[in-house]
């Protein structure tokens, strides 16, 4: 199946590009590229340290997979449809909130959480599917922002904020349920929010390169994961 014309690229993301069609809607181009440092995967990085072949393919395939999921569920998010053969993805139009925004739901205290707060918890130690927003700033190294501070900044609302944490656990504890059928853990996610209209939607992802998954206490990478959800 051939791509939908794409009129113009808007925006060169790190493993990522969003052209504007020539309809109202975007179309996402995946690529192989991955965030981590001297050549190690990383998901919580805000720099590309390597390339993996099949990288993007295997992260359109499984947010497929579970933006099909959740719009079945009547989950609100972005996801019209994807093009597996040409790695791209046809997605409604949202705004943003602020110059973007993650929003992480964490069920195991690993990765920057645990750098944090190391003195007062153990790695892997239980979370409560504890969420907390972080600005997409790669200059300030992606720095965490409270509720409080996003309203005073403009960003969002009080309840809007409230929404946004709702929908990050609904959706996080789907994700988590769907990797456990495979026996897989979900330690941490990581998702981008923005509006159609007054509506509240997931945008972006959901792959194996914005989560940390486990299985018996060993890290999964992401094409591994793909593998074990979809043909395993």
């Amino acid at each position: 199946m051939a791509a939908p014309h794409a009129s113009r690229k808007v925006y060169t993301g790190k493993t990522k590009d969003v052209y504007a069609l020539d309809t109202e809607n975007y179309l996402l181009k995946f690529k192989d590229d991955c965030t981590g440092a001297d050549g190690v995967f990383d998901p919580g990085m805000n720099t590309v340290g390597l390339k993996i072949d099949g990288a993007g393919r295997a992260c359109i395939r499984l947010t497929k997979y579970f933006f099909e999921i959740l719009n079945a569920k009547g989950i609100p998010t972005h996801f019209i449809s994807a093009d597996i053969e040409n790695v791209t993805m046809t997605v409604k139009p949202a705004k943003t909130f602020g110059k973007g925004l993650e929003v992480i739901c964490r069920f195991r205290a690993v990765g920057s959480f645990l750098r944090r707060y190391g003195d007062y918890v153990k790695e892997g130690a239980e979370l409560p599917a504890f969420v907390e927003t972080t600005f997409k700033d790669d200059a300030r190294e992606d720095p965490p922002v409270t509720k409080d501070a996003l309203a005073i900044l403009g960003v969002m609302t009080p309840d809007e904020y409230e929404d946004v944490k709702a929908l990050t656990k609904e959706i996080a504890t789907v994700i988590k349920d769907e990797l456990g059928k495979k026996g897989i853990d979900l330690y941490d996610i990581k998702f981008e929010f923005g509006k159609e209209g007054d509506r509240i939607v997931l945008i972006d992802e959901i792959s194996g390169g914005n989560m940390r998954a486990y299985k018996n206490g060993k890290y999964i990478m992401p094409l591994e994961l793909e593998t074990m959800v979809l043909d395993g």
